[in-house]
């Protein structure tokens, strides 16, 4: 894994074709918004050949998403995985999980005591779901915009290591 936000320009085009291709589960995103993503981001580990990424934000954060403005009206000190994306080729080789084992230790090592995020409800991502439920997420809220568009925020506890 990389940190993205050191990253070059081509693993950049890359997490965006990435992205693109996994638009209704996450959303659009061009390189302006990426590199503001990043900016304000505290932790974006990366694939090196870029077939998946994770973009996560503590409180302390500058950043306009009403998913992140939700959790932070809730939580206290936290790091809020705002997207995670693995592409298909290299699902179920525990990639997903090494991106939130990163965001997981960042959020320890800086005293934060959860590690926040939404899934979709509508529509409904049950991969997610279950991979959510098996790092021990679970549901704090739900938020709707519009009736194509309901998601569940998620959280869990970092421990001590």
């Amino acid at each position: 894994m990389v940190d993205l936000r050191s990253a070059g320009p081509a693993l950049r085009e890359a997490v965006l074709a990435l992205n693109a291709r996994h638009e209704v589960e996450t959303s659009p995103l061009d390189a302006a918004r990426l590199g503001a993503m990043l900016a304000a981001s505290c932790v974006a580990p990366a694939r090196t050949d870029g077939a998946a990424f994770l973009v996560a934000f503590d409180e302390r954060a500058d950043y306009d998403s009403p998913n992140f403005a939700w959790v932070r009206a809730r939580l206290g000190r936290f790091v809020y995985v705002d997207r995670v994306v693995v592409d298909e080729g290299v699902r179920g080789q525990g990639v997903a999980r090494a991106l939130y084992e990163a965001a997981i230790d960042h959020a320890r090592a800086t005293g934060r005591p959860r590690v926040a995020c939404e899934v979709n409800a509508v529509p409904p991502n049950p991969a997610s779901d279950a991979f959510h439920a098996a790092l021990g997420f679970s549901e704090i809220g739900r938020g709707a915009f519009g009736p194509d568009k309901v998601v569940r925020y998620l959280a869990r506890g970092v421990g001590a290591g």
